[in-house]
């Protein structure tokens, strides 16, 4: 069963879409990182939200203050 969560602690399997670094990307708890990353928190959150449902896993959206850049570590 799929359902989008804001508040609680994610869990293995679950799919977190978060700011990092100024872009938004998603990530499975306990999972390798996806390299896929976007431009908007909304493109971020609809694909996270897929890839919940997908995977038949909660989605959990972390929200953060817009920076309005976006960074390189090596900066």
């Amino acid at each position: 069963m799929h359902e989008d969560r804001s508040s609680d602690e994610p869990h293995d399997g679950d799919v977190i879409t978060m700011s990092k670094r100024g872009q938004w990307v998603n990530r499975v708890v306990g999972g390798e990182e996806l390299s896929e990353s976007f431009a908007s928190r909304e493109e971020a959150v609809d694909a996270g939200r897929s890839l919940a449902a997908t995977l038949g896993s909660a989605h959990v959206v972390v929200d953060s203050e817009p920076t309005g850049a976006i960074t390189d570590e090596a900066d």
